[in-house]
């Protein structure tokens, strides 16, 4: 753990000189997760094969809804759909066979290659929390974010060892036009962060003006050749599909560019409560929208997307971190992988105000289930709070730091080299002890994965240095990570040239706070 201030106790020598070596700043970044453990698959054959069906029921007989978008009724009357005002029914094998053509895996290229992520296969990649209007520290309390809160976050991305991407809207800067933030938060990610990141879906325009500056940054001719952004495009559980989220996924797919089609649920609200429905629904909604993001151009890059929770019956409140969730995300998985789509799912869910105990619990509970489901993109991965209400800052540092238990738990059992121990299990002998055998002398710094952040000092030690909780000491780290940001560094003119992109769009149309 990084800690600020002067220690009570002082000890030299080696001992001290680790401490520093633990202590210190790094801004090393992982490789994107590649498992060699199984996937937990819930499912049995005929499981999977009725859900599958009755997902072909659904839309064949029920349909879907495009809404406000004529464009899309006429590629589906085209491919040969049933058009009944916006509904469309989809005859049974045709999503399936459009899905098809979608990649079973992909890469999305960052500004600096060596953090390009390959997403899809045995491969997990982790991006921090999407898209609350809200933050939260120990020192400023809840409150509306700020595109100052934002660059804050992605700076803390940036430097987050166990994060592979910088993600898209971390949180909502408040204080920047509705119509205008986009282009604010993308200049960001670009410029404070050299890892991949994601485009803006809350207008068409939006989605084309992340494109064009990605132009900028990367050049015309590689985007249109490569992938070089991840965007999120939610359905409107149950079966309705929106002309702005449909209208940004068409910018993405004609450009090449990979887009997540994601169901929202919360179970018992927006999908049936039971986990077999549910999948089905989801089923369906994931089909329709790949099969349509394949007719605007086949080949582009699609993610098959679930986000999902169980609802408080009382309340009507989300809940998180519970077994239905994990049911559904373990079934969706197998559903993804037949269908021979990257899949995206969990996150640090949590229900509670605090990074709490709540919130331990139910993010637990979350981010071990999408190692486990075979999760290929987990959005929402550090910082989630409040039903994702709240981007908090001392919970996306202790988030960020538990993303290193997935990284250790994915390596599996390695049974090469010298792991088997054989000639330490013979130096030792019975009644020994292995701390100072060769074997252990040789693989000590690397043998067991060590928190950055938590405390494991004896009580004397914790209780001079002022009972410190795990809050407090993220909010420490937080600081120090700030304090020692250094820009990653970028060309003068591409700098330049996105300054100049996002002061002219600006200048070009007056302020919208709605």
């Amino acid at each position: 753990m990084a800690e600020a201030g002067s220690r009570r106790r002082s000890r030299g020598g080696g001992g001290a000189a680790r401490r520093a070596e633990r202590s210190s700043i790094s801004f090393e970044t992982a490789k994107y997760i590649e498992r060699n453990i199984p996937n937990v698959e819930v499912l049995n054959e005929e499981a999977l094969e009725l859900i599958e069906t009755n997902a072909e029921i659904i839309l064949e007989e029920v349909g879907v809804n495009f809404v406000d978008n004529p464009a899309a009724l006429d590629r589906w009357r085209e491919a040969g759909a049933d058009i009944d005002g916006e509904r469309v029914r989809i005859p049974r094998g045709l999503a399936r066979k459009l899905c098809s053509t979608a990649p079973s895996e992909y890469i999305q290229h960052a500004r600096n290659p060596e953090k390009s992520v390959t997403v899809g296969g045995r491969n997990l990649v982790l991006a921090p929390v999407y898209g609350p209007p809200f933050v939260r520290d120990m020192d400023g309390g809840r409150r509306y974010a700020t595109m100052d809160d934002f660059e804050k976050f992605v700076k803390l991305a940036y430097m987050s060892k166990w994060l592979h991407h910088s993600g898209g809207t971390v949180c909502e800067p408040t204080d920047i036009p509705v119509n205008k933030r986009h282009l604010d938060m993308l200049k960001a990610h670009m410029l404070l962060s050299d890892k991949p990141f994601m485009g803006s879906v809350t207008e068409p325009s939006r989605a084309q003006d992340s494109v064009d500056m990605c132009g900028i940054l990367f050049g015309k001719d590689f985007v249109k050749d490569n992938t070089v952004m991840t965007s999120l495009t939610n359905i409107n559980s149950p079966m309705t599909f929106d002309d702005v989220m449909m209208g940004s996924l068409e910018v993405y797919a004609k450009n090449n560019q990979a887009c997540i089609i994601s169901p929202f649920i919360v179970g018992g609200a927006m999908a049936p409560v039971s986990v077999a429905g549910t999948l089905t629904q989801v089923l369906a909604e994931v089909m329709a929208g790949v099969a349509y993001h394949q007719l605007v151009r086949p080949g582009a890059p699609a993610i098959f997307g679930a986000f999902v929770s169980s609802i408080d019956m009382n309340s009507g409140a989300p809940t998180f971190g519970t077994p239905e969730a994990s049911l559904v995300t373990y079934g969706a998985g197998q559903l993804a992988r037949r269908l021979g789509l990257p899949f995206r799912s969990a996150g640090s869910f949590c229900g509670s105000k605090l990074p709490d105990a709540q919130a331990a619990y139910e993010t637990a509970n979350s981010l071990n289930m999408g190692l486990l489901a075979g999760v290929n993109f987990m959005l929402h991965s550090c910082g989630w709070l409040e039903g994702g209400l709240v981007a908090d800052f001392e919970k996306f540092v202790m988030d960020a730091d538990q993303l290193g238990v997935l990284h250790g738990l994915a390596k599996g059992v390695p049974i090469d080299g010298d792991a088997p121990a054989m000639d330490a299990i013979r130096e030792v002998g019975p009644g020994g002890h292995y701390l100072g055998c060769a074997h252990t002398q040789a693989n000590f710094k690397t043998a067991f994965w060590r928190s950055e952040l938590l405390d494991y000092k004896p009580f004397e030690t914790w209780y001079e240095e002022g009972e410190r909780d795990t809050r407090t000491l993220a909010n420490i780290k937080m600081k120090q990570m700030l304090a020692n940001y250094q820009k990653p560094a970028i060309d003068p003119a591409v700098e330049e040239a996105l300054e100049a992109y996002v002061a002219e769009k600006k200048a070009s149309m007056p302020d919208a706070f709605t």
